[in-house]
C-alpha cells in the first residue's frame, strides 16, 4: 500500500496520511501505515472502535467521505478530537471497501490554509486511492496476510531533493555563518541537525543533543509550551514560535517552520523585556522523563475518551485501546471489587488462562492488586526482584519485567484496581508515577459511572419487560408477530407499548400506543394505559379509548399518549378501529398491494376528557397483513414522515413470501440501521390465516 499512499499524498498535497485496517471481528480500526506525523502524536488513535465518533470510523461505518474543513467544524462534529488537538488543520477520511464490505479507512491531513472544500481533483484522487487499496486488502485477507503490528509502519519522510556530500557540507557552512542558531527536528521531534551557535545558545554539546527531543534533553525546556508548539507546527503545518528562559537569565525565541519532512527551527537571543515568560515549573523533571506536554496530552485524551464511555464494557474497551499505547505498556488488567472479591472485568495483552487464575481473588488476600485497593496507595515495581521482595510468595507467571499496581478510587470509595505491565525494567520516576496515578483516577471515575449506568439499564430492562406482554396469546386462525426495540441511548425504558387480547374463539383485540417521553414516568403511565385498555376490552373501540382518555385526564400526568385500538372479528373477517392521534396502520392485501389506512382521527389521550373517538370498519380477509407500529420505526431527522410511511408500505409489499417472524425482523431492521435512535420502536403484525393453514 505504501506507493499508493505516497502517490495520493503527492497528488492531493496532504502533508500527513494514514491507512486503518478493520480487525477480523469488525469492531476496531487499527492504524497500519502512517506518514507525516509522529507515532507519538498518533498513538491515542492507533486503535479506534468502529462505533466511536471519529472521522475515520464514521467514514467506514457510513460508507462515505468525511471532510473537516475548519477547526470550528471539527469542534462542532467531533468535540473530543478538537479538545485534544486544538490546532488548526483540515482533514478527510474515506472508506476502503465496497457496498456492505469494509476493509479499512484512509485519512489525509492538510494545513489550515487549505480551502474549506475539497476540489474535484482531490476527491477523484481519494476515490482512486481507495479503489486501488481495496484489492490489496482483499487479496491479503484471502491469503491470511493482513498482519497489523502493535505499532503502525512509519513511511519515510519525503524530501524535496537530495544533496550530495559537497552540497551538504556547503549547507553546514552556510548555517554556521548565520548570526543566530539553527536546528532541525524530524516529525518525531528529535534533533537531526544543529549549528554550533544553536548548541551554545542551548547550553549543551552537539553530541548530547543529536537524536534527542529538546524538551527531554534540556530540563529548562521541559514545559508544556515547548512541546505544544512542536505539536502545533506538525499538525497545523503553519509557522509558530515561543519564548523560553534558559537559566539563569538568558531568554531565547524559537521560530518553527514545518514541512512534511520535519521542522526547521531558528533560535534567537532576545532581551528579557521582549520575552513572555512561560509558566514556571516547581519541580523540573529529569532529562530522561517523558515531556510534560506529552503527559498532559495523554491524560486529556484519555479523559475526553472516557466521557463518552457508558457501560462497564465500554470503559474496558476504551481503556485497553488508549492506555497501553499512551503509556508504553504491554499488558493491563482492570479489576472491580464485587461481593468481597476482586474480579477481572477486562484485560489486554494477557492470556485468558492467566487471567482465570487471578480472577475473583478474595479481598482478604495479600496480592498486590488487593493491597493497593485496600490501602489506597499505588505500588510500583521496576523489576521482578522488587516485586518478590515486597511479596515473597510472588511467582513469575508472565514475560513482563515491571509492574504498576494502581488503586481505582472514585469519590473516596475504592472501586477496583488497575495493573499495568511492561516488558522491560523501569525506574518509574516521580513524574511518571504522577501520570499513572492520575490515569487511574480518571478510569475509576469512569468505571464508577459505568457501573451505575449498567445498574440503571438493568432496572429499566426489568421494568420494561414487566410492562410489555411476555408472550402473545395463541388465537386460532390468526398469525401474529411483535417486536420492541428500545432507544439506542439514554435509559432504555420508554412509553411505547403493544398488546393482543383474546376475547373468544372468534374475537380478539389489538392495541398499540406511544406515551410521550422516555423515562420511568412514561413507562409507568404506559402500564396504566395498557391496564385501561385491558379493562375495557370487548367494548366498542371508541368507548375503550374514551375510557382510557378519561383515566389519563384524571391522573393529570402532564404526558399525552397516542393509541390505536383494533377489534378483530375473525368470523366476519372484519376489523373495527379507533385512533387517538396514532400513526396510520398499513394493510397489505392478499394480492400483495399495500394501503396506508386513514381511520377517522381522534385527539391524543389525556388532553380533553370529553373527546370523542369515531370508529372505522374495514374488511380483513385471509392472507392480509395488518401492520401497527410506533413512530420510532419511521421517524428520522431530516426525513418526511409521509415518505417514510410510504417506504415502510413498499417494504411490506416486497416481502410477500416471508413468514410473520421474518417479516417483523426485516421491518425492525430498518430502525436498527438508523442508529443512534432517539425513540423506542414497537411493531405488531396481524394476519388472518387462510383456510387449511
Amino acid at each position: 500500500m505504501e506507493p499508493v499512499l505516497g502517490q495520493c499524498a503527492r497528488e492531493t498535497g496532504a502533508y500527513a496520511s494514514g491507512v486503518y485496517v478493520l480487525s477480523p471481528d469488525g469492531q476496531v480500526l487499527q492504524l497500519a501505515v502512517l506518514s507525516g506525523i509522529s507515532r507519538r502524536i498518533a498513538a491515542p488513535w492507533a486503535r479506534v472502535p468502529l462505533a466511536a465518533a471519529t472521522p475515520v470510523s464514521d467514514a467506514v461505518r457510513q460508507r462515505g467521505l468525511v471532510w473537516i474543513g475548519s477547526q470550528e467544524e471539527l469542534a462542532r462534529r467531533y468535540p473530543r478530537l478538537a479538545l485534544v488537538l486544538p490546532h488548526p488543520f483540515t482533514m478527510a477520511a474515506a472508506p476502503i471497501g465496497i457496498d456492505s464490505t469494509a476493509w479499512g479507512g484512509l485519512v489525509l491531513h492538510w494545513s489550515s490554509a487549505h480551502p474549506s472544500t475539497l476540489s474535484p481533483h482531490e476527491r477523484e484522487v481519494i476515490s482512486d486511492t481507495c479503489r486501488s487499496m481495496r484489492p490489496i486488502l482483499q487479496r491479503a485477507a484471502a491469503s491470511g496476510h493482513v498482519l497489523v503490528g502493535p505499532e503502525p509502519r512509519i513511511l519515510p519522510a519525503p524530501h524535496n531533493r537530495t544533496a550530495g556530500p559537497a552540497e551538504a557540507q556547503a549547507a553546514v557552512d552556510f548555517t554556521e555563518r548565520l548570526p543566530s542558531g539553527c536546528c532541525a527536528l524530524d516529525t518525531d521531534g528529535r534533533i537531526t541537525f544543529l549549528t554550533t551557535a544553536a548548541a551554545e545558545l542551548l547550553g549543551a554539546d552537539i553530541a548530547d543533543l543529536l537524536g534527542a527531543r529538546p524538551w527531554e534533553a534540556l530540563a529548562w525546556l521541559d514545559n508544556p509550551v515547548a512541546e505544544d508548539r512542536y505539536r502545533a507546527a506538525v499538525l497545523s503545518h503553519r509557522p509558530t514560535s515561543f519564548t523560553a528562559r534558559r537559566p539563569p537569565d538568558q531568554w531565547l525565541q524559537f521560530h518553527l517552520y514545518p514541512d512534511a519532512s520535519g521542522i526547521s527551527v531558528r533560535i534567537v537571543p532576545t532581551p528579557a523585556s521582549d520575552a513572555v515568560p512561560p509558566p514556571e515549573l516547581l519541580h523540573p523533571a529529569p532529562a530522561t522523563d517523558p515531556g510534560r506536554a506529552t503527559a498532559l496530552y495523554q491524560l486529556m485524551h484519555l479523559a475526553a475518551t472516557l466521557t463518552e464511555a457508558v457501560g462497564v464494557q465500554d470503559v474496558v474497551a476504551r481503556v485497553a485501546d488508549q492506555v497501553l499505547p499512551a503509556l508504553g505498556g504491554q499488558a493491563l488488567a482492570l479489576m472491580a471489587a464485587e461481593e468481597g472479591r476482586l474480579r477481572i472485568i477486562g484485560y489486554d495483552g494477557y492470556s485468558a488462562e492467566l487471567m482465570d487464575r487471578f480472577d475473583a481473588i478474595p479481598l482478604t488476600s495479600e496480592a498486590p492488586a488487593v493491597r493497593v485497593l485496600t490501602t489506597g496507595e499505588p505500588s510500583f515495581f521496576g523489576t521482578f526482584a522488587d516485586l518478590a521482595r515486597a511479596y515473597p510468595p510472588a511467582v513469575r507467571q508472565d514475560e513482563m519485567a515491571a509492574w504498576a499496581f494502581l488503586p481505582l478510587i472514585a469519590s473516596g470509595r475504592p472501586v477496583g484496581s488497575l495493573v499495568l505491565a511492561f516488558d522491560r525494567p523501569r525506574t518509574f520516576p516521580s513524574e511518571e508515577r504522577s501520570v499513572l496515578t492520575a490515569t487511574a483516577g480518571l478510569i475509576a471515575q469512569a468505571l464508577d459511572r459505568a457501573r451505575l449506568y449498567d445498574a440503571k439499564q438493568q432496572l429499566a430492562h426489568d421494568l420494561q419487560a414487566s410492562l410489555l406482554p411476555r408472550t402473545l396469546p395463541c388465537i386460532p386462525g390468526l398469525d401474529v408477530a411483535a417486536r420492541y426495540l428500545p432507544a439506542s441511548y439514554g435509559i432504555e425504558v420508554g412509553g411505547d407499548f403493544y398488546d393482543l387480547i383474546r376475547l373468544s374463539r372468534t374475537a380478539a383485540v389489538a392495541a398499540i400506543g406511544d406515551v410521550q417521553g422516555h423515562n420511568v414516568k412514561a413507562a409507568t403511565l404506559m402500564g396504566q394505559v395498557r391496564t385501561a385498555v385491558h379493562a375495557g376490552a370487548g367494548a366498542p373501540p371508541g368507548e375503550v379509548l374514551a375510557g382510557a382518555n378519561r383515566l389519563l385526564t384524571d391522573l393529570d400526568a402532564g404526558l399525552f399518549t397516542s393509541c390505536l385500538y383494533v377489534a378483530l372479528d375473525l368470523a366476519r373477517r372484519r376489523a373495527c378501529m379507533a385512533t387517538a392521534g396514532h400513526l396510520p396502520p398499513i394493510l397489505r392485501h392478499p394480492d400483495g398491494h399495500t394501503e396506508v389506512l386513514q381511520p377517522q382521527p381522534g385527539l391524543l389521550l389525556g388532553i380533553d376528557p370529553a373527546a370523542d373517538y369515531p370508529t372505522t370498519e374495514l374488511p380483513l380477509p385471509p392472507g392480509a397483513v395488518l401492520a401497527l407500529y410506533t413512530d420510532g420505526l419511521v421517524e428520522a431527522p431530516g426525513t418526511d414522515i409521509d415518505e417514510a410511511i410510504a417506504a415502510l408500505a413498499d417494504q411490506l409489499a416486497c416481502a410477500r413470501t416471508q413468514s410473520m417472524d421474518a417479516l417483523a425482523d426485516s421491518l425492525i431492521a430498518r430502525a436498527q440501521r438508523s442508529a443512534p435512535r432517539s425513540d423506542d420502536v414497537a411493531l405488531l403484525l396481524i394476519s388472518p390465516l387462510r383456510t387449511g393453514t
